[in-house]
């Protein structure tokens, strides 16, 4: 581990380039960025959320959203995500932000661009299904005692104050 350190820090010490670094000193990255998308629905004060049923984020709540499947926008993606873990259909949704999550120095792995979008009104009977355990609606106080993504919640503490997430 040591020797790997000592060689990364080798590398780092020729950025920007400078007359003694070489080709070999650098290391290639590949990051990969999947789009996500979800919807926030905000009713009477309180948020429609999904308790995830599978890795990794099983056990915790979240807004309704999942991956961008070929060929389909962000909006797309959020009401089919929307249909299938809730079996709601969601009104007039506008785009909020959107929200890098994941690739830090501490995690290995993708890149999530996820597009946040907010709404007020849906139609249909709801019910869990798909990846979700379950689903509700709850206030912002509830919110803050319930096991859920971190993302979510700063969403929603957002999204009450008017105001966006912190970049």
């Amino acid at each position: 581990m040591l020797r790997y350190f000592e060689e990364a820090t080798q590398r780092l010490q020729c950025f920007p380039l400078t007359s003694g670094c070489k080709p070999q000193n650098f290391v290639a990255m590949s990051v990969s960025i999947i789009q996500a998308a979800s919807v926030a629905i905000l009713q009477a004060g309180r948020f429609l959320l999904v308790e995830r049923g599978r890795a990794p984020s099983k056990g915790l709540f979240a807004f309704p959203g999942g991956r961008l499947e070929q060929g389909e926008t962000p909006e797309e993606a959020a009401r089919r995500e929307l249909f299938e873990e809730t079996g709601l259909a969601a009104g007039e949704l506008r785009l909020w932000k959107i929200i890098d999550l994941g690739g830090s120095e501490q995690e290995d792995g993708p890149i999530y661009r996820l597009h946040v979008f907010l709404g007020h009104s849906v139609e249909g009977t709801p019910a869990a299904a798909d990846d979700a355990a379950s689903l509700g609606w709850f206030s912002l106080d509830e919110m803050e005692k319930l096991p859920m993504t971190d993302s979510t919640l700063a969403a929603a503490r957002a999204i009450v104050s008017g105001g966006s997430v912190a970049e």
